[in-house]
């Protein structure tokens, strides 16, 4: 069923990390309440399935699984999901997932936050329009990353949250040993999947965007080889951890004494008319 778009300045992109989990409705946190879910229509097709939470009084659209689905381009699951957040006028998004570590300082179940990121995905010409010339100096909103990383600090302590780049790869496939050498060689801390072209897309909007991301397990030519077993067993067991601290962020952001980010001055009107 198609329904008109409410108006919200938040907005949730789930990734793997809270996949496994009905979120938010599985942490039982008090001041969270799914409201309803809703499919709109978009230029690109339907989107993915939304659900509208109310957060503290606060209205917030969440999507699961960056809206990858069966029949659906991921490039048109992002277009959907954007082209929804934009006419929403969304302002501030969080999103999550789980990556693989190059860096050999990283562990698994700890945390990075990236502040920059290299593109080797085919999936670059992702817009909604041509009217934005979009300047990816700091593609990371540094404020949103930091009550991200505060938030996790003080829920988990025990976790280190490490700054670095992500490096995203089409899939569905893993990566090569070769390929992560590569990667490595650039110097790419993490390598993932979702990253872009979110992070265009985001910018496009006028949107701050940053994410909280699970090392869940080495890639391919970092230590021993990764069990599947391992895989499965981090991603269950950290989804609620991963969920209380997306939901515990949203709820600061509002109280937040936020200063001017630069996030949005990096949206120019494009040269070529």
């Amino acid at each position: 069923m198609r329904f008109n778009i409410p108006k919200t300045k938040f907005a949730f992109i789930g990734g793997s990390s809270t996949f496994s989990i009905n979120f938010p409705e599985d942490l039982k946190l008090t001041g969270v309440k799914a409201i309803e879910r809703k499919i709109f229509l978009t230029p690109f097709g339907e989107s993915p399935e939304f659900k509208l939470v109310e957060i503290n009084g606060e209205t917030v659209l969440m999507v699961r699984m960056h809206g990858w689905r069966a029949g659906v381009s991921r490039a048109d699951a992002s277009r959907q999901i954007f082209w929804v957040l934009e006419k929403a006028g969304v302002k501030t998004i969080l999103a999550e997932g789980g990556v693989g570590a190059i860096n050999k300082d990283l562990k698994l179940r700890h945390f990075i936050i990236p502040d920059d990121y290299i593109d080797l995905s085919l999936r670059k010409d992702v817009h909604l329009s041509d009217k934005y010339l979009l300047i990816m100096r700091d593609p990371i909103c540094p404020e949103l990353s930091k009550l991200l990383a505060e938030t996790s600090n003080r829920l988990l302590p025990d976790r280190q949250v490490n700054g670095g780049v992500y490096t995203v790869t089409d899939g569905r496939h893993f990566e090569s040993r070769a390929e992560v050498r590569m990667i490595e060689s650039f110097g790419g801390d993490v390598v993932g999947q979702s990253l872009c072209p979110e992070v265009y897309l985001a910018r496009e909007i006028g949107a701050c965007y940053a994410g909280l991301y699970l090392i869940v397990n080495r890639a391919e030519g970092i230590g021993p080889d990764w069990s599947h077993v391992e895989l499965r067993n981090i991603f269950y067991r950290e989804a609620l951890n991963i969920g209380k601290i997306i939901i515990e962020s949203l709820k600061q952001i509002k109280q937040a004494k936020r200063k001017a980010c630069e996030c949005s001055k990096h949206r120019k009107m494009t040269l070529l008319k």
